[in-house]
């Protein structure tokens, strides 16, 4: 992990392109990081003057009688590289490049940002940049950015790799009562990623959670495995906008059409433990939430409010985010029911009353967090004409600090509140306007417990049964046909290199083959023509059924071969497959499709006629796939209910689906050249599973 300490806790600091005239960006920053209050050594950089903003300049970086801790450059592009190479040779390790004009505009500038990359890496300089507005840190403090402000201290840390969205955000935080502890502007990316920031934020002792804007996502072979050991230190929270390239040229197979093109980054995201939101207005709700609260121990949750439609509300969230409606035990009830006057309701949720003094929250609120089965609290309040909302505030406060759980305030209102959410901001108390965000933001407070107990095994890698030279072999032969596509038999012969149960199939070259092949599976077999030009065999009459004689065997190839003629005289086929009729059983999917940022989607779900118009399929990656995970995948879909026995109907093997899972993700991480790979339908018996129909195309490149 790069060593980021002194990007953001500097001794020193040096402005290239420091100025005197105001406006400038080299003013701004110099202005910001002398007025807002840090206290190392500043040394401005500027050839032409000798003193800027009251300091004695440099006319180089070199000249500084010592090596700086950080350097911020804000000069015209066509200078920032030499300036970078004088900082490297002079020891700096630390440089944030405000300058604009690198791979954003394309052409010069592109090439201008390989050069930095160069550079950097030469001499092990941690850039921030270019592109940059630069970054503050409230606890330093240093405001080495060209914000009008700095942020108020707190303890969430945001990453943007939107300029205007980070000054937007501070500007929004004067008045907002959210505080951070760093605020960066990622810029092209060109050095430091966002990955490498998060992984130091996650020790960063004045960070509690790090929220993200981002546009895109750093390529990095080992993102799971990277962003799994930050995320159960902290929460990561990211909003990212754009998609994914992941299935948007895969629609030739079942995966491929049913993977979306965003699939991938949920699917990443989920797996690593990150949090992923859909709104700003989310990204901040969620982040003010792990910047203030305990964590709950589980999913139980009790609601006190003074309105009835706002209880109601909450119990609808709840449903929708899997949280749990407490339902108290008779002591708890019995002392509600004391408290709370007969026409309100000592049932979850507690209805106060809109009359409710200060007391009757505060002993209300106190008798439910006694209660051990409740493991958060939502509190709301309407400004009723008799409600006291910075009194009730001050009972939250006092009535909370005793218990370690989650308690959350809805004030449903404006100007009435402004006093009690401030005093409830600043005793760690969150507080909401409605009370749908108040429990979506508890089901994220929950859902970070189970990520920091989640067990990482690694089932793929404990897989040694597999013949992988055999697979080179078929896949060396098809590359060498020419092909992209491998037909039936070769398909079944990579199933069967690598464990994955499957109905027998071979190719015959002639009608003897054909029956030969019939009688040794023993009958009844399916016989199908075998060509991957040709993709609807049915249609064309090459896939015939119920074959039960040697001699049928023989005859069908002859037809099978005739009809392919006739409908496509131009295409010569490679023969007749031979495949052995199974028994019917539960049908399900195991698919794969690649993406190009994260690697193998391993897709699972009801398979057969209905898989597109049903389009029941989960997605994991295959790269970190964990046995925890395997369960989630198949307990997300609707065939999970039918390999548990629905209505009656015998269960399925759910350990053979497991398998086949595992081995197809040990197969498409062995073999990148695989970019799609469809097993459906597989027939999942009591006992057992066989694979009707694989199809495997791959891409040299």
């Amino acid at each position: 992990m790069a060593d980021l300490n002194k990007m953001f806790n500097p001794d020193s600091v040096a402005v290239v392109g420091a100025s005197n005239s105001e406006g400038k960006v080299g003013y701004i920053i110099l202005n910001n990081i002398v007025n807002d209050g840090f206290k190392g050594n500043i040394y401005p950089v500027n050839p032409k003057d000798d003193i800027v903003q009251g300091l004695k300049a440099y006319k180089n970086v070199s000249d500084i009688p010592e090596v700086p801790d950080l350097v911020i450059i804000s000069i015209p592009s066509v200078g920032v590289n030499g300036i970078v190479k004088e900082c490297g040779e002079y020891g700096v390790k630390n440089i944030v490049v405000i300058t604009a004009g690198f791979k954003e505009i394309g052409g010069e500038g592109a090439e201008r940002e390989a050069e930095l990359v160069a550079i950097a890496k030469e001499y092990g300089i941690n850039v921030i940049g270019p592109n940059s507005l630069g970054t503050t840190d409230s606890h330093t403090p240093l405001n080495s950015s060209f914000s009008q402000h700095m942020p108020p201290e707190g303890n969430i840390a945001f990453i943007s790799q939107s300029g205007a969205m980070m000054v937007a955000i501070i500007d929004w935080s004067l008045t907002s009562g959210i505080g951070f502890s760093k605020i960066i502007s990622l810029g092209n990316k060109a050095g430091t990623t966002e990955i490498e920031l998060i992984e130091y934020l996650s020790d960063d002792p004045e960070t509690a959670v790090v929220i993200c804007y981002l546009e895109s996502i750093t390529d990095d072979e080992d993102f799971i495995r990277t962003l799994r050991k930050v995320s159960y230190k902290k929460p990561v929270v990211i909003l990212k906008s754009g998609s994914s390239s992941a299935g948007a040229a895969a629609a030739s197979s079942h995966t491929g059409a049913l993977a979306g093109s965003d699939r991938a980054f949920d699917t990443a995201f989920k797996q690593s433990g990150v949090f992923r939101v859909e709104t700003m207005d989310e990204l901040f709700d969620v982040g003010l939430a792990f910047s203030k609260c305990s964590l709950p121990t589980g999913r139980n949750l009790a609601i006190v409010t003074n309105a009835g439609g706002g209880g109601v509300l909450s119990v609808d969230a709840m449903e929708k985010f899997d949280l749990n409606l407490v339902q108290f035990d008779e002591e708890t009830t019995a002392r509600l029911k004391e408290a709370i006057p007969a026409e309100g309701s000592a049932k979850n949720p507690v209805d106060v009353m809109g009359d409710a003094p200060v007391s009757r929250y505060k002993d209300s609120l106190e008798i439910i967090l006694e209660s051990d089965e409740v493991d958060g609290l939502i509190v709301m309040v309407c400004p009723t004409a008799s409600a006291d909302p910075d009194g009730i505030a001050e009972a939250l406060v006092e009535g909370s600090k005793d218990f370690d759980k989650p308690v959350i305030a809805v004030n449903m209102g404006g100007p009435s509140f402004e006093a009690a959410n401030d005093l409830l901001r600043e005793n760690n108390i969150p507080t909401y306007v409605f009370p749908e965000t108040a429990v979506k933001v508890m089901s994220y407070l929950a859902r970070f417990e189970a990520v920091r107990n989640r067990n990482y095994d690694d089932p793929i890698g404990d897989i040694d049964d597999v013949d992988k030279e055999a697979v080179e072999k078929i896949f060396a032969k098809v590359k060498a046909d020419g092909r992209d596509t491998l037909l039936g038999s070769e398909a079944y012969a990579v199933a069967e290199a690598y464990g994955i149960s499957a109905a027998p199939i071979k190719l015959a070259t002639s009608p003897e083959e054909a029956g030969q092949l019939a009688e040794d599976m023993e009958f009844p077999v399916v016989l199908k023509i075998a060509s991957d030009k040709i993709l609807h065999k049915s249609d064309i009459g090459g896939v015939k059924v119920g074959i039960q004689t040697k001699e049928e065997a023989e005859e069908v190839y002859k037809e099978i071969l005739d009809n392919a003629n006739k409908a496509h005289p131009d295409i010569v086929p490679d023969g007749v497959e031979v495949q052995k009729m199974m028994d019917s059983g539960i049908e399900v999917l195991v698919g794969m499709v690649r993406d190009s940022q994260f690697g193998p989607m391993v897709g699972f779900g009801m398979g057969g006629i209905f898989v597109n118009l049903i389009e029941d399929v989960s997605f994991k990656l295959a790269k970190g796939l964990t046995s925890e995970e395997i369960d989630e995948q198949i307990a997300e879909t609707k065939a999970s209910k039918l390999l548990e026995g629905f209505r009656g109907e015998a269960p399925g093997d759910i350990d053979e689906v497991k398998n086949a899972i595992k081995r197809v993700a040990r197969l498409t991480l062995d073999f990148p050249e695989i970019s799609e790979l469809d097993i459906n339908p597989i027939f999942v018996y009591e006992k057992g599973s066989s694979a009707l129909d694989v199809k495997i195309k791959i891409d040299e490149e």
